[in-house]
Formats: C-alpha cells, sequence, structure tokens
C-alpha cells in the first residue's frame, strides 16, 4: 500500500520518556481504554505481574461512541496510551495520524507471531499500526433444543437457512429462526464470505467497490427474509434482541467465537442448549471476519515503549488469555490471532456450556475459510453510519448505493488519492 494512501501518519517517540521505566526509578502509568470483555482482569493480572509499568483501565463504549471518545481525546491531547482499535478502523485512524507508527517497537512481534491474513490488517504503507488481538470468522449459534423440537436440521447453505426459518415459523409462529439487524458490520461480513471485496487498492489509489455483485446478492437475500417475515430486526445488541434469544423467540444467531462470552454471561439458565457449527454459506464452505479488535498506541503518547511491552503481553503471554476467560463479570471467549494463545484459550475455556462442544477446534477451524483479499478503507466510520440510515429507511440495496457513493465522496474529502 503506498504511503500516498496515508497522508497525516506520525512517528513514533523515541523520547527518553518512553522508556519501559519511570524517572527516578518509578513504574510507568499507562492509560488503557477499551470495550471488550475480560480487558479489566487482564489489566489486573498485568500490574499484579509488573513493577516497571502499570496501566490504569477504563472502559469504553463500542461502536461509534468509543471511537469518538477517543479521537475527540486525541484532538485534546489527552489521549489514552494504548487503546483497542478493530481492524475495520485501523486504516481510518492511521490516515488521519491518530495513531503512533509501531514499527520499531512491534513490527517483529507482527511479522513474527500472527498468520498472515492478519497481519495485512494492521501492516500497510510499508509500516505496522496496530498489533492483532482476535481472528473473528464467523460462525452459527443454534438451540439445540429448538432445533429439535421443530425437527430442523442445523443448515450448511442459505438455501437451508431459509427453508429452516419456514419451518419454524410455521410450527412456532411467534418464533423466527434469528435475527438480522440493520447493521453495516454485518452486512460487510456477509459479503465478504460472498466475495465482495469493498476496497481496494489501484495504483496507490483507493477504489471502493461497497455495492458490487456480491454484495447486492447478499442484500437481496436478506430483504427477502426480512419481507417474508422469517427473521426479527431488532437492533443489533439491543433489548429486543436479548430477550428473544433468551426466551428462546430467536432460534439461532449469527456470530463469532467473541459472541460465546457475552451469550454464557446473559443466558446462563441456557447452559447445555447452544451449539455452534460454521455459519452458512453459498455453495462452498466460507467465512468473512465478524469484528475484529487490535491494541493501537494513540498519537502522541509519551510511553511507547512500555506501552508496546504491554501490548506485548495483552496479545502473546498466556496469563493474559487465562485472566480474560477467567473473567468473572465479562468473561472472553475471543479466539487469539496468535496460534499459541489460541492454544491457551482452548484448554482454559468451559466447554460445558455449550454441552462439550469444543468452540476453539470449530472457530479455529474456520480461520482457513476466511476469504481472502478483502481490505478496510480508510472512511469506514461514514460509511457504517451512512448504510445504515439508507437501509434503514429504504432497504438493503440502496443501503449498499448510498455506502458507495460516501465512501467516494469523504476519500476525496479527506484528501486521499481515489481511483477512476
Amino acid at each position: 500500500m503506498s504511503l500516498a494512501l496515508l497522508t497525516s501518519a506520525c512517528a513514533g517517540s523515541d523520547s527518553p520518556a518512553s522508556a519501559a521505566a519511570g524517572d527516578e526509578g518509578k513504574p510507568v502509568t499507562l492509560t488503557y481504554w477499551t470495550w471488550t470483555s475480560g480487558a479489566e482482569a487482564a489489566a489486573a493480572a498485568f500490574n499484579a505481574s509488573h513493577k516497571d509499568i502499570q496501566v490504569k483501565f477504563s472502559q469504553i463504549p463500542s461502536g461509534a461512541d468509543g471511537y469518538s471518545k477517543i479521537s475527540n481525546a486525541i484532538k485534546a491531547g489527552d489521549a489514552p496510551d494504548v487503546a483497542t482499535i478493530e481492524y475495520s478502523m485501523v486504516p481510518e485512524f492511521a490516515s488521519q495520524g491518530y495513531l503512533e507508527d509501531l514499527t520499531a517497537t512491534s513490527g517483529d512481534l507482527v511479522k513474527k507471531s500472527f498468520p498472515a491474513g492478519v497481519q495485512n490488517l494492521v501492516t500497510f504503507g510499508g509500516k505496522t499500526w496496530s498489533v492483532p488481538f482476535d481472528a473473528t470468522p464467523q460462525v452459527y449459534f443454534y438451540r439445540k433444543d429448538l432445533f429439535e423440537k421443530h425437527g430442523v436440521s442445523v443448515p450448511t447453505t442459505w438455501d437451508e437457512y431459509r427453508a429452516a426459518a419456514e419451518k419454524i415459523k410455521a410450527a412456532e409462529p411467534g418464533a423466527r429462526i434469528g435475527n438480522f439487524p440493520t447493521d453495516t458490520p454485518l452486512q460487510a461480513t456477509l459479503s465478504w464470505q460472498a466475495g465482495a471485496k469493498w476496497f481496494q487498492i489501484e495504483d496507490g489509489a483507493w477504489k471502493p467497490e461497497i455495492d458490487d455483485a456480491p454484495s447486492q446478492k447478499v442484500a437481496a437475500y436478506w430483504q427477502g427474509m426480512l419481507k417474508d417475515d422469517l427473521v426479527f430486526n431488532y437492533g443489533a445488541g439491543s433489548p429486543e434482541e436479548n430477550k428473544s434469544r433468551a426466551d428462546g423467540t430467536t432460534a439461532s444467531v449469527l456470530g463469532a467465537s467473541w459472541s460465546a462470552g457475552s451469550m454464557i454471561a446473559a443466558m446462563p439458565d441456557l447452559k447445555g442448549k447452544w451449539g455452534v457449527a460454521p455459519v452458512p454459506h453459498w455453495g462452498t464452505p466460507a467465512s468473512g471476519m465478524y469484528g475484529g479488535t487490535s491494541f493501537a498506541v494513540t498519537k502522541g503518547s509519551k510511553h511507547t515503549k512500555a506501552a508496546a511491552e504491554f501490548i506485548k503481553w495483552a496479545t502473546t503471554d498466556p496469563a493474559a488469555m487465562e485472566a480474560r476467560i477467567g473473567a468473572l463479570k465479562s468473561p472472553s471467549s475471543a479466539l487469539p490471532a496468535n496460534p499459541d494463545m489460541a492454544a491457551v484459550a482452548a484448554k482454559a475455556f468451559d466447554t460445558s456450556y455449550f454441552g462439550g462442544q469444543d468452540l476453539y477446534k470449530l472457530t479455529g477451524d474456520q480461520v482457513a475459510t476466511i476469504v481472502p483479499g478483502w481490505t478496510w478503507g480508510p472512511v469506514w466510520g461514514k460509511v457504517n453510519a451512512d448504510f445504515k440510515d439508507e437501509a434503514a429507511r429504504n432497504g438493503l440495496s440502496s443501503g449498499l448505493v448510498k455506502a458507495q457513493e460516501s465512501a467516494r465522496k469523504a476519500i476525496e474529502s479527506r484528501g486521499l488519492e481515489l481511483a477512476d
């Protein structure tokens, strides 16, 4: 990727203040902002095992509200040293100069410790901008008891999914096979699975292709499911969605490994009733990445070396994953991108909630089905908001067209190169 794509990139600090230990032997205190499950427990474990560096943890909202908080703090010169940034937002934050260049402190770690496909999500313009935390191939959670009650087999294709949806609705009119929110990350994931490539790079210029044929195929499928009242249309993470999962009117969930932790915490009474399977596909097993986070150092941090040490521990040390999974308030079920950490997670995770099914073996196997070639663009925030608004008013297909227009305008307005 050409450096022309990143017009405001800044270099990391090499000042004495960025050393791992503070002045006069006092520990460096890092500020750390995230919304991710188990992170507070992991930060506490780090503090208990390190003397020269301490971490001050702060919980922030996920999604647009969280990113606004981070970006506003950066502009005000009051940003955290470390923040989690989803893969979809790394190009946007880097291109606006909101991130420190981690090539010197974490570049080798990323090259040696993470699969190439995940490296590509955090390394561009010849620089490393963040360190991967998890891999997020989409998987399918389903109520084993409800599927058995209605005589429904676990669908392996989207045609089978629709047939199962019709059968469940006919057997129990108040129930649906699932929920499909008007949600840009979900639309992106399903489009990725179908072979879409929402952003491409041609001769150093961005080329958005959000309303391409695979994406429109996905949109038409789900618009049909909504039109025929075969799925709910609750907001993602809304009380209505959560209630329908808990009371059994929603029989299955499109999610990723990270979904399991919140399900365990929110629905303890359903232990043993949920199963996990590969996500349905269009004829050939495939998956897109649904979410996924990385660790970044925000612009202006005076403790980049200490931050790099904490990030290395958080992404590659077994103690970090054990603390996350063992968190009492909000246990993590993320699939670490680092293979050694994934093995630790699989060993530490209690499989009893899924009836003994090995969540990490299944999700780990799905990494190989992630369709290659996807690139996140530098204007995801605008695309995210405009697709969601337009799709809610005029349908998913129209949302894709609007998002395509918004992407082109936003790239030009940012002064980035736009392909013809």
